[in-house]
């Protein structure tokens, strides 16, 4: 049962997945990103160990399943299945098993409440509880019927339950964020769009009146007064009269994917560009109050002088490419922290493209900066990157309606069958 106080107290913390490895990691001096001058977009720490440089890693997609219906994000139970949940924009969700494929019959069907009209309205975001095994509860993004209010919601599997828990208007059926994740500190963070509109009309980006633009920070476990949910007192805009104190990061357009390095908490965000510059943006644990620029400016540069305010301070991105020469839409993914592919890319974040399909890599370089490179190319229309509960990485593409495991390779390294033939014609 859900406490109710008028004083928010911390959540418990959530189960950490690959407690193994991120311990191993931490015993061999992995470089604290959390600790880094964000402000100037810069990494002060030495770069994370890794066996294999970004100049020769590979990476390469095994598609597992087929008959999605524009799927939307990949979210995973840890109960010990191995299950991963898919939703669809229309508003049902999904359920794979590796031994038994894709189930026919949808787990979840919410196509009378989800407005998925428009191209880039539905059922967009899809964590689970920290405590699954035992409450059966998720936690989805949705756009409602009849207007398109972006919306936050629990829905109990055990008994179909579905709770709202926030709603926000949203003037325009583009730009809506949607993801949904939990942090290490055990709050839930969710990730609305600028309101849609070109050049954001109504200069939502540079306001902290409204939840459009941010990204919140919110105690799920517990409500407090009138609301289904509680702020946790360390927000950064707590006591703020003038702004909402939801709010953990502003300035943002829609940050579509977004996704916690299980090393060390920080976020990785991709942030979609007007049509000049994508961009991610990398942002510590104890990071809040961030201001990505929109609008005032689109990846580094000034892209509307109208809502440059005095003083402000802005977060810089970590990594931009042309949205006109390189892509599209940025698709946010994760650091890669399983045990299958360790040895090659424990570390390394990647990233992708809705149009131009580029796997995108990016490593702290130990020098104040990043480095990044192309490491090969995902399928088509990718919307979403998501990890089993053991860490490795899958990813889901639009109109074909696939979903692929993400596998690494060393450029160069002989596979097994190749070193025995080798061996066997000496």
């Amino acid at each position: 049962m859900r406490r109710h106080h008028d004083t928010p107290t911390p959540p418990p913390h959530p189960r950490r997945r690959r407690g193994r490895l991120v311990a191993a990691a931490l015993a061999v001096a992995v470089a604290p990103l959390g600790a880094l001058a964000w402000t100037a977009g810069a990494a002060e720490e030495p770069a994370e160990p890794a066996a294999v440089p970004l100049e020769n890693l590979t990476v390469a997609t095994e598609q597992v399943a087929q008959g999605l219906t524009r799927p939307t994000a990949i979210a995973a139970p840890d109960d010990g299945t191995d299950r991963l949940f898919v939703t669809e924009k229309a508003g049902t969700i999904r359920e794979y098993a590796p031994e038994t494929g894709l189930v026919d019959e949808p787990l979840v069907d919410l196509t009378d409440v989800v407005n998925g009209s428009g191209n880039e309205r539905g059922l967009l975001g899809l964590e689970v509880a920290p405590d699954f095994a035992d409450s059966q509860e998720l936690y989805l993004a949705y756009t409602s019927l009849p207007n398109g209010d972006v919306t936050l919601a629990r829905y109990g599997l055990a008994d179909d339950s579905l709770e709202v828990l926030l709603t926000q208007e949203h003037p325009e059926t583009n730009h809506n964020g949607g993801q949904l994740a939990f942090g290490p500190d055990g709050y839930l963070y969710w990730g609305l769009g600028d309101g849609g509109g070109a050049g954001d009309p109504d200069g939502n980006g540079q306001r902290t009146d409204t939840l459009l633009g941010t990204i919140l920070r919110l105690d799920v476990s517990q409500s407090c007064g009138e609301l289904a949910y509680c702020v946790p007192e360390d927000n950064p805009f707590v006591g703020d009269p003038e702004a909402r104190e939801e709010i953990w990061a502003w300035g943002l357009r829609n940050p579509w994917r977004f996704s916690f390095d299980a090393a060390d908490g920080s976020l990785w965000i991709g942030d979609v560009g007007q049509g000049a510059w994508e961009e991610v943006n990398h942002l510590a644990a104890d990071g809040g109050g961030a201001n990505f620029g929109w609008a005032c400016r689109e990846g580094t540069d000034e892209f509307d002088p109208g809502q440059c305010r005095d003083g402000a301070e802005f977060t810089e991105p970590v990594f931009t490419y042309s949205t006109s020469s390189e892509g599209c839409a940025v698709i946010g993914g994760h650091v890669y922290r399983g045990a299958e592919f360790a040895e090659l890319a424990e570390g390394t974040y990647v990233a992708t493209d809705y149009c131009s399909n580029s796997a995108w890599a990016l490593r702290a370089d130990g020098a104040g900066g990043y480095e990044d490179a192309v490491i090969g190319e995902f399928p088509t229309q990718v919307t979403a990157f998501g990890e089993s509960s053991a860490g490795e990485l899958y990813v889901v593409n639009d109109l074909p309606g696939q979903l692929h495991r993400v596998t690494f390779a060393e450029t160069g390294a002989e596979t097994g069958a190749e070193a025995g033939a080798e061996a066997g014609g000496a």
